[in-house]
């Protein structure tokens, strides 16, 4: 990492920087925050199993199967200390960036994969809770819905690097074609989501408004 704020030709617009540890400092905190009250949900839940988490709404919306289920622990721990834990790195990467500063290509490289991993998992996780637990929890969509920009903006971001480095090579093709349309895979992304939660849960949401 270094503090040096002189432009370097192969990093993309200062802007675009700003843009990104911004978002990355602003929905790393959302997550950050619904991944703390997811745990201290969890406590109360493990101290008192009649407990009702404060996310539960309805038969649908409640988070309490959801954090009883196998699949809330899958690696032996509460998964929001998965959040408790990457989420900070995340808001420090961005306010770095904001004062400035320049991180080295393999940080960059250690922060790509660790929000593909962080990505992937929220893929595991919204297939589990559809098709597995026949839940949904607010707390967790929350991590999911935030950790979808922060991956594809990091991406896109090292896409744009690898391009200004590499002119004519694959990143900058693919670098080149998202560059006038940044956000829409990231909405069609939510939309996808969407459906399918309106797919499994289509008779339960109609149950309910009746």
């Amino acid at each position: 990492m270094s503090l040096d704020t002189r432009s370097e030709p192969t990093a993309p617009p200062r802007a675009d920087v700003r843009h990104l540890a911004l978002l990355l400092i602003i929905g790393a905190s959302i997550g950050l925050a619904a991944s703390f009250t997811l745990m201290v949900e969890k406590i109360h839940l493990l101290s008192d199993p009649t407990y009702v988490p404060s996310c539960t709404v309805n038969a649908v919306l409640s988070c309490g199967p959801v954090m009883s289920s196998d699949q809330a622990g899958v690696f032996g721990f509460p998964n929001p200390l998965l959040g408790i834990a990457g989420f900070p790195l995340v808001i420090a990467t961005g306010a770095v960036l904001l004062a400035g500063a320049r991180l080295r290509s393999w940080y960059w490289v250690g922060l790509q994969i660790g929000v593909t991993a962080g990505f992937g998992f929220v893929h595991w996780l919204i297939f589990q809770t559809l098709f597995r637990i026949g839940a949904l929890c607010p707390y967790c969509m929350v991590v999911w819905a935030v950790t979808a920009p922060i991956f594809w903006f990091v991406t896109l971001y090292n896409l744009r690097t690898l391009a200004a480095r590499r002119p004519g090579s694959r990143p900058a093709t693919i670098s080149s074609a998202l560059a006038t349309i940044p956000a829409v895979p990231l909405v069609i992304w939510y939309l996808a989501v969407f459906c399918l939660v309106m797919f499994r849960f289509w008779d339960e949401f109609v149950g309910l408004s009746s």
